[in-house]
């Protein structure tokens, strides 16, 4: 991999995590701060929604038809535009609309997930370099946080503005990347490719079911933090939510660059165990950090986002490679996408939904009761690891707090009995032996 090849696809990692991060990690404030909380649930069901349907014709696509960062650039173009939209529909109240504008958006971008994974893994010589191109994506994460808690965006519709504009740039850059045609090109379509069955039938192989099935479950307590971390953070006295929840993609880095390292010394299953105890690790901290409010024990949890993302996600994505056959390696990484971010986040931000409304009051008011201070951008980045207990009357911010710790207590004890479940039926010697083959 030549350095002009390598800075194309550091860029689109960068560029593509970029889009996402500008809107979604802050997505349940602003909407909160604008009267909209009672949409914030099925607002982020729209992004599973697409997930699921996407993956069923965009592999068959990027396998049998037109090169993968062709496709990429004129959904990330399309989803541009709609993005677009989005702050009037705010302004509005127009929750509906907003919700299928998401939806929409989210079938162009979903896609690309898997689209841009397979451009990397196509233009580089080994798998075990990709963690190095996949933490652009990160950075990419956490750069998008910066500039909107610095800029004082958090809880304000122009996230959607910055997200369309880094859209369209990575939508016109797409047309510049490596040439990745697609694998599949003169094979037959039926029906079966249609529904992404040769992706399908990877799951006859049971330590890979096993894995698609607990990758799913995970991903339901893995909903509440995306969805309501936002909203918890300003309670507990972070004054830059965004900038705050940055800090768990700075982790990302760290964590990013060791597991190729771990990967090879400790294999799949320890990687991905590893990830999901992180997940209850996070959320029992949060319980626990947030009914005397302690600042140490939250921030901690929010860090953990580097272990809790990569040693589950990216050994995923690794994992997904290595067991696909050549021809339907877009479906593949589809495939992962629809059972992830789809069919498990779907079912986790909807009870991630139900569960919020017992909280809702309490941080409704306690919202009401907090001031939103206002800084400069440079102010911003300082104001990350700051917390101030609210000026609030103390009956509310307990009551508030008390709702808040039963709250997280429910994805902790789901991501305990997933990785229990990971723990006892996973076993995949056949990859283990065909990664020391391809490694000699």
């Amino acid at each position: 991999m030549n350095s002009n090849i390598r800075i194309k696809l550091s860029a689109m990692m960068f560029l593509q995590l970029f889009v996402w991060g500008t809107w979604f990690t802050t997505l349940g404030l602003a909407l909160s701060e604008n009267n909209m909380s009672d949409v914030i649930g099925g607002a982020y069901a729209a992004v599973p929604i697409a997930a699921i349907i996407a993956p069923l014709f965009m592999g068959l696509i990027s396998d049998r038809f037109f090169n993968c960062e062709k496709t990429m650039g004129v959904l990330h173009l399309i989803g541009g535009a709609l993005l677009l939209t989005a702050p009037s529909l705010i302004d509005s109240g127009n929750g509906k609309a907003l919700g299928w504008i998401i939806t929409l958006h989210m079938l162009c971008y979903m896609p690309t997930l898997a689209l841009s994974n397979t451009v990397a893994f196509s233009n580089i010589d080994d798998r075990n370099k990709f963690p190095a191109l996949r933490v652009w994506g990160t950075i990419g994460w956490i750069a998008a946080g910066l500039v909107v808690g610095g800029l004082a965006l958090s809880s304000s519709p122009k996230i959607f503005q910055l997200g369309a504009a880094s859209a369209i740039t990575l939508g016109i850059l797409c047309f510049f990347m490596p040439k990745t045609p697609p694998p599949a090109k003169g094979k037959p379509v039926n029906f079966e490719t249609l529904i992404m069955l040769d992706a399908f039938k990877m799951l006859k192989d049971v330590p890979f079911l096993v894995f698609i099935v607990c990758s799913a479950l995970i991903c339901v307590p893995l909903a509440y933090y995306f969805a309501y971390t936002a909203v918890f953070l300003p309670q507990i006295g972070f004054q830059a939510t965004a900038s705050t929840m940055a800090l768990g993609q700075v982790s990302e880095i760290f964590f990013m660059l060791l597991v190729p390292f771990f990967f090879r010394r400790f294999g799949v299953k320890f990687m991905i165990l590893v990830g999901m105890l992180a997940w209850l690790a996070r959320y029992l901290l949060f319980a626990f950090g947030a009914p005397d409010q302690v600042v140490w024990m939250v921030l901690l949890g929010v860090v953990l986002h580097g272990i809790c993302y990569d040693f589950f996600f990216v050994t995923g994505f690794m994992y997904t490679d290595n067991k696909a056959p050549k021809e339907v390696r877009s479906q593949a990484q589809s495939l992962l996408v629809f059972f992830t971010q789809g069919i498990g986040m779907f079912f986790g931000y909807k009870i991630a939904g139900a569960k919020f409304d017992a909280v809702k009051e309490s941080s409704d008011s306690l919202s009401a009761a907090i001031t939103s201070p206002s800084f400069g951008f440079w102010e911003s980045f300082g104001k990350m690891f700051v917390a101030e207990k609210p000026d609030a009357p103390s009956a509310l911010v307990e009551k508030a707090m008390a709702d808040w710790k039963d709250f997280w207590m429910f994805p902790s004890m789901m991501a305990l009995i997933v990785a229990g479940i990971f723990l006892v039926t996973f076993f995949d010697r056949g990859s283990t032996k065909k990664e020391a083959e391809e490694e000699a």
